[in-house]
């Protein structure tokens, strides 16, 4: 049986003070905005509604009613490319950062072979699940939020309590280093690919390979579940993207547009584009019948991860250039360079509400910003 369970996780205590930077402060929030605010009626005058609004164009507005009073707010939204904090925790290359499917958490992955959970809110560290024995090349939540699958270049794929980290249960099934695992939607199935040029699907629960998937003809660097859950795609360094069944391997498309290693496959929300990276570039190309329809070349070195808004409007890449880029999905058209890193950026993901995203970068932290 591929899949064993590991009876003893091993967890770490919380961070010591210091391992974030915040710097910017925290915006206030509706209840002390208020309670700073005192609306009085002026004596023997009879006045039902009265408004008081604070702020200038291009502020959200919320409103309150109460005691006779409209209080409406308009509170300020952070500029794009504030950055919220830093985090700290990693002693070596971050490769990877996913946000929970709640909103509520961050996992990243490291050289340092650590995978650290931790406050999405505050940056406040959690735990440290020490599981691997070498490098962690790519981290995912269930879609439940409830656990979390790591890929190591020891040639395991583990599961872990996505809360305390405990009772991990090790994949055995790859015979090289595995860079990318995906869940399937309905968090039953997982498929793990890696440098033995191979994806294989097996069964979330008892680690029951289902089966093996050999389109490759060199080391596969990440793999995507379509959002229906009927397809899989994975890329790899043979310069292709390969679109299969996802019960059977079967129906394949193959597309070849890059003329590198391609780095990273996401689907689009919808499920009707994709967009892949290699050097310089991202394409976005169609799913069903791979056909490019475009290519932005705003980088100007090797893209290492894209990522989907969870709208679909706007895509972001993280690249070896130190930047991550903010652009528009139908056009390309670029919309903002966030250059808060200083060294190569190695993953990028969004938050559940498309307000922020989170960068890894190898500077050893992870960087959480305003990204609309």
């Amino acid at each position: 049986m591929p899949l064993e369970p590991m009876p003893h996780a091993r967890a770490s205590s919380p961070s010591a003070p210091g391992a974030i930077d915040s710097p910017v402060s925290q915006y206030d929030t509706i209840d002390s905005l208020s309670s700073q605010l005192q609306v009085q009626n002026e004596p023997k005058r009879r006045i039902a509604r009265r408004t008081i609004v604070l702020g200038l164009v291009g502020l959200t507005t919320l409103g309150l009613v109460g005691g006779g009073v409209a209080l409406t707010l308009l509170v300020q939204r952070p500029a794009v490319g504030t950055t919220f904090y830093t985090y700290r925790g990693h002693s070596d290359i971050v490769n990877t950062v996913a946000w929970s499917p709640n909103g509520k958490l961050l996992v990243s992955g490291s050289n340092d072979h650590t995978a650290q959970v931790w406050d999405a809110a505050t940056g406040n560290h959690l735990y440290t699940y020490l599981g691997h024995s070498a490098q962690v090349r790519f981290v995912t939540w269930s879609p439940d939020a409830t656990r979390v699958a790591s890929a190591s270049r020891d040639h395991t794929v583990q599961i872990w309590d996505a809360i305390i980290g405990s009772s991990p249960y090790i994949y055995r099934g790859h015979t090289d280093h595995v860079q990318g695992v995906a869940w399937s939607p309905n968090g039953k199935l997982i498929a793990s690919g890696g440098d033995d040029q191979t994806v294989q699907v097996w069964d979330a629960i008892t680690g029951r390979l289902i089966y093996t998937y050999r389109g490759h003809f060199n080391n596969v660097q990440a793999v995507a579940w379509s959002p229906d859950g009927t397809r899989i795609a994975s890329a790899g360094r043979d310069f292709t993207v390969q679109v299969w069944d996802a019960t059977s391997g079967a129906n394949r498309i193959i597309y070849k547009g890059h003329v590198s290693t391609v780095w990273s496959v996401k689907w689009s929300p919808g499920g009707k584009l994709i967009t892949s990276s290699d050097d310089h570039a991202v394409h976005v190309w169609n799913a069903a019948t791979g056909s490019h329809v475009y290519t932005y070349p705003g980088h100007a070195s090797f893209v290492y991860a894209v990522s989907w808004s969870p709208a679909g409007t706007r895509i972001a890449s993280a690249s070896h250039d130190y930047t991550a880029q903010v652009w528009d999905a139908t056009t390309g058209q670029h919309a903002y360079i966030y250059r808060g890193h200083s060294k190569g950026v190695n993953a990028v993901t969004w938050s559940p509400d498309g307000q922020r995203l989170a960068t890894g970068s190898g500077d050893q932290t992870v960087q959480v910003w305003q990204a609309s």
